[in-house]
């Protein structure tokens, strides 16, 4: 770890980044932080007048029936909403050199090009919709088949791609499951 003080892995809902994201913090002893609970907090201390792309679900529930394209809308907006908060955890770690695995949906690639070094990331991607249906439902079982996530997680990952070359950092098909951490490490500057 004597090159890196975040280990970035991002990447749409159901791809796999909590998996890879535990078996590397096992590998390197490093904690992880989760953007999820990053999320829940700034949600539980702030108002829908301060924070809107953070409350919009819960202000607009109507918005879980939307069309694929614009609920990735609303959640590059809750990303970008998310950015100082993931810039500051990356920059606590930075400075107090304490390495850490940062794991989550609202990560974006802009993000980690704030940060050239002491970061490496990985950006998670799966481009099979029905691969995303059958992840999403072995992990949340009690929520049935969701279709439109997977949509909007293959729409993530081709925005991601694009994203990803634009800023320079890595983007990282998910499969061969077998191969993914030895790619993810070796994939990384």
């Amino acid at each position: 770890m004597e090159d890196w003080d975040v280990f970035v892995i991002a990447g749409a809902s159901g791809v796999g980044k909590s998996q890879l994201s535990y078996q590397l913090a096992r590998r390197f002893g490093a904690p992880i932080v989760e953007v999820d609970d990053l999320f829940r907090a700034i949600e539980s201390v702030t108002t829908p007048e301060q924070h809107p792309a953070i409350h919009y679900w819960r202000t607009h529930p109507e918005a879980a029936e939307a069309g694929p394209e614009r609920i990735l809308e609303l959640l590059l907006d809750v990303s970008r909403a998310m950015r100082p908060a993931v810039a500051a955890v990356i920059r606590n770690h930075i400075e107090t050199r304490m390495p850490i695995v940062l794991e989550g949906d609202y990560i974006l690639p802009e993000c980690i090009a704030d940060f050239p070094d002491r970061v490496k990331s990985v950006f998670l991607i799966e481009d099979d919709p029905d691969q995303l249906v059958r992840n999403l439902l072995a992990r949340e079982p009690e929520a049935g088949e969701q279709r439109t996530r997977a949509d909007v997680g293959v729409l993530f990952s081709r925005w991601l791609i694009d994203e990803c070359r634009r800023h320079g950092t890595v983007v990282l098909p998910v499969r061969p499951w077998d191969t993914l951490v030895a790619r993810a490490t070796s994939a990384v500057p």
